[in-house]
């Protein structure tokens, strides 16, 4: 005998998302659980952001997605410039500079890593919650629960950069490139790289070498307690600068711009924040 029950009803159709880098993708995957399906533009932790080129593949995804999570402040205009050839008018797009509430300074530079600014990240988790929760009201109260406890993890490690600025507050370091400066800046060390070092780094231009000996120098002199580099865009000048850390003794902090392979947001950070203190330590 075959006893027939009502009829199943089908579970609803994953969130379909996109996020410029997995850093933000991870965030998202955390706060929408098994109600989103997220797609991470770039992912390798061996390719430059900056030089990122569209695929067909992502234009198809940016098309059907009904949340995009960028960075902005120039750091990913490829989102921008796919989603305004697109036939996708209606996704909500969430910038997470515009949503840090940063402005460039007096000089008109503007740190657009805005990741590495953990109150930044705190404020994302709710527009991302919103967002998620606009697009299936019926989820919205387990996107919030997500999205406070993703907060609480960021709370955690905000009271263990805190205890790094009782310690070390003033302490001067140096950087290959301004991405970690929220980091450092909230452990209150002071960056004494040359700007015109950074910044050309950044840009992928030409060190001049007087700017390069004047960055040594802070290695050589011993005038620096740290190096944090980037090794997701190294070249022969950013290795002439760890070379001269590590031959004076000096720690070498690697951080990256996108998450490493097996790491999700927290531990990632969690992990910069515990390397960043052990070098100050030695």
């Amino acid at each position: 005998m075959c006893v027939w029950g009502g009829p199943v009803e089908a579970a609803p159709a994953p969130i379909p998302v996109v996020a410029s880098t997995n850093v933000y993708g991870d965030v998202v995957g955390r706060i929408g659980g098994g109600r989103v399906s997220v797609t991470s533009i770039i992912s390798d932790p061996a390719q430059d952001p900056h030089s990122y080129e569209a695929s067909t593949r992502t234009r198809l995804e940016l098309s059907r997605a009904e949340v995009v999570v960028q960075n902005g402040g120039g750091y990913d205009d490829f989102v921008g410039e796919m989603l305004r050839s697109s036939d996708n008018s209606s996704p909500h797009v969430i910038d997470a500079v515009q949503t840090s509430g940063k402005a460039p300074d007096g000089d008109g530079e503007f740190n657009e890593h805005v990741w590495y600014d953990l109150p930044t990240m705190d404020r994302l988790a709710d527009r991302i919650a919103q967002a998620l929760g606009t697009a299936s009201p019926a989820d919205a109260d387990v996107f919030t629960k997500n999205a406070e406890e993703f907060k609480d993890g960021l709370a955690g490690l905000e009271a263990r950069t805190d205890r790094i600025e009782a310690r070390h507050a003033g302490t001067p370091v140096a950087v290959t490139e301004p991405v970690p400066l929220y980091l450092t800046d909230a452990c209150g060390l002071v960056n004494r790289t040359p700007a015109a070092f950074s910044e050309a780094v950044e840009e992928g231009d030409e060190v001049s070498p007087r700017v390069l000996q004047e960055t040594l120098t802070l290695f050589t002199g011993r005038n620096v307690q740290a190096l944090v580099h980037n090794e997701q865009t190294s070249g022969p000048q950013t290795e002439k600068v760890k070379e001269a850390a590590e031959d004076n003794a000096i720690p070498v902090v690697p951080v990256t711009e996108t998450l490493p392979q097996g790491k999700d947001y927290p531990g990632w950070m969690a992990d910069n924040i515990t390397a960043l203190d052990r070098a100050l330590e030695r």
